[in-house]
Order: C-alpha cells, then sequence, then structure tokens
C-alpha cells in the first residue's frame, strides 16, 4: 500500500463526505493505493455514523471510535498502530488541509528520501489575534528549544515514512512535537513545505487560547524529556548528589564550629538557633528526595509496558 491517510476528528460530520471525496479524487488520479483512516475522538454528533456510511461504500476507508473523547495525541497513536501505507498523511477533518498537497509530500518522502515532512500553513485565514500571533510566538519558542528550523510545528497536515510513526510513541498532548520525537529516536531528515491552508468551512475551530499555554507547558516537558527521559538518574541524581554534599559539609561545618568554641570557651548559640542549621537539614533532605526520585524514575523506565492511554469502542475494515 502507497498511502495511510490518518484523520483524527472531533464533531466534524458536516465535512467528513467532502473531506473523503477529495481525498480520493487525489489518490485515484494519482493511482496510490491507499487508505483513509478516520478516528472518532468521542464525537457526540453523527460523525461516526458519516464514517460507518462511507466504509459500507469504500473498502479504502476505515474507522476507529474511541470510547470518549481522549485528545488528538491518543487519536493518532490509534491511527498510527493500525497505518499499512508505505506513507502516513495525518491531516485534520476541517477541511482546512488542502489533499491536493498529497502528491508531492509523498514524493518528498518516497523520492527524496526524508523521514518526515512538516506542513507549513505560511498564508493562514484565522484570526490574527487569537491564533497567528499566538502560534508565531509558540513556534519560535519550539525552535529555539527543539533546534528544528520548523515554522508551523502544530500544523496537522504532515507526511512520515511508516516506521517513523511505528517508533514515535505519541501520547498526552504531545502531537505537535512529533519531528522533535521523532528527532530523538534518530530520524534527523525532517523537511518542511509551504501547504494551502483552507479557510474554515463548516463549523467552529475546537482550539481555544488554553491550547497555547499548554503547548509552552508541553515544550518545556518535551525539552526535559529529550534531555534526560531515558536517563532521570543523570538529572535528579545529580542535583540530588549535589545538594546532600551541600546540606552535609554545611552541618559539619557548623557541628565543628560549635565544638571548637565550647572547646575555648567562647560564648556560643545553640545549634538549633542557627538559620544555616535549618538550611543544612532542608538540604540534606531535598537531595535525598531528589535522588530518590531519579532511582524511582529509572525503575519506571525499565519496567514500564506500552499500555494504551484510550479505549477503542468500535472498528472498521480493520
Amino acid at each position: 500500500m502507497d498511502i495511510s491517510v490518518v484523520i483524527p476528528l472531533l464533531n466534524e460530520e458536516e465535512s467528513l463526505q467532502e473531506l473523503h471525496d477529495w481525498i480520493a479524487k487525489v489518490m485515484q488520479s494519482n493511482r496510490y493505493l491507499y487508505e483513509i483512516i478516520f478516528i472518532d475522538d468521542g464525537s457526540t454528533d453523527t460523525s461516526w455514523k458519516v464514517i460507518e456510511q462511507l466504509s459500507k461504500k469504500h473498502n479504502e476507508v476505515k474507522g476507529i471510535r474511541f470510547q470518549k473523547n481522549y485528545g488528538k495525541s491518543q487519536a493518532l497513536d490509534a491511527g498510527f498502530e493500525l497505518a499499512k501505507g508505505l506513507v502516513v498523511i495525518t491531516m485534520d477533518a476541517d477541511l482546512q488541509d488542502n489533499p491536493d498537497e498529497i502528491p508531492e509530500l509523498y514524493n518528498l518522502i518516497v523520492n527524496d528520501n526524508f523521514d518526515l515532512i512538516s506542513g507549513w500553513k505560511k498564508k493562514r485565514y484565522d484570526n490574527v489575534i487569537t491564533k497567528n500571533i499566538p502560534s508565531k510566538l509558540f513556534n519560535a519558542a519550539a525552535r529555539k528549544t527543539s533546534g528544528l528550523k520548523l515554522h508551523d510545528f502544530n500544523c496537522g497536515l504532515k507526511a512520515y515514512k511508516n516506521e517513523v510513526i511505528k517508533t514515535v510513541k505519541v501520547s498526552g498532548e504531545m502531537h505537535r512535537y512529533i519531528p522533535v520525537l521523532a528527532k530523538n529516536e534518530g530520524y534527523n531528515k525532517i523537511g518542511e513545505k509551504v501547504v494551502k491552508h483552507q479557510a474554515r468551512k463548516y463549523g467552529e475551530t475546537k482550539f481555544g487560547m488554553d491550547r497555547f499555554v499548554n503547548g509552552f507547558l508541553d515544550l518545556i516537558t518535551i525539552s526535559f524529556l529529550s534531555k534526560f527521559g531515558k536517563r532521570p538518574m543523570h538529572f535528579f541524581g545529580l542535583w540530588g548528589t549535589l545538594m546532600f554534599i551541600f546540606g552535609t559539609t554545611s552541618a559539619f561545618y557548623i557541628g565543628a564550629f560549635k565544638l571548637y568554641k565550647v572547646y575555648h570557651g567562647i560564648k556560643t548559640i545553640l545549634v538549633t538557633d542557627n538559620p544555616w542549621f535549618y538550611i543544612a537539614l532542608t538540604s540534606m533532605i531535598l537531595g535525598t528526595l531528589l535522588f530518590l526520585a531519579g532511582f524511582i524514575g529509572e525503575l519506571i523506565i525499565k519496567t514500564k509496558s506500552n499500555e494504551k492511554h484510550y479505549t477503542v469502542k468500535e472498528k472498521l475494515n480493520f
């Protein structure tokens, strides 16, 4: 199979038929062998019924239905697990991503041997204040932190080698950072393509300003995980050891200085009246806790299983 198109969605009943027809037209005109995987992330409208109807008419249409709304990352992860195409393309279901971009994305992966191509919506049809400006700030911070020179980390239109999406584990709210996760796994040939952005035709956006706050928090998380995710002891153990040494040294100095004054008959205060005693004690306790956190983190990494963080209610055509 040439291409798997993975489409997460939430309450997009009006756009699904049109989106399918558009994708099918592009695929058939280029004679691709393909599948379209719709992941219904707990829709409360008739989105699933539309997907059922499409799957009955077209064998290439497949569907996954979640028990409830788990989020875009979990939806993508479910689609990635079942995708069979040589190239996997993701896009949103709201018709703002243009399926006419598929052939060129496919060629960049197959012919130019890119591991991942991320779309760049250079010209956007979103609200400037609520979306465009926060998006630019977010992307600038992501570029600075990750080292990837991408302009639009959050663009839903991306193309991957199949092996990339089988290697990268997407969870939480990390779908924005799949290029960073891929880079961390050793896939360094990551490119970017300017893609057409369509104005929303149906419904309303599912995202508010809170997604940018969450995005920055996730950026901090991914930055930490990139450096210490597989070796937490290198971070927690190091700082724990330094703090414990500082606390122990301070406590030893306080005790030695106290004994010196007592021995020479010099008037002195109680050890417990010395503020440095509490600083030393707190440093030793925090150092111990940080060291234990690193140790527990190492144990979790060694014993963790690949548990899914979503529940699939139904599947179609798999």
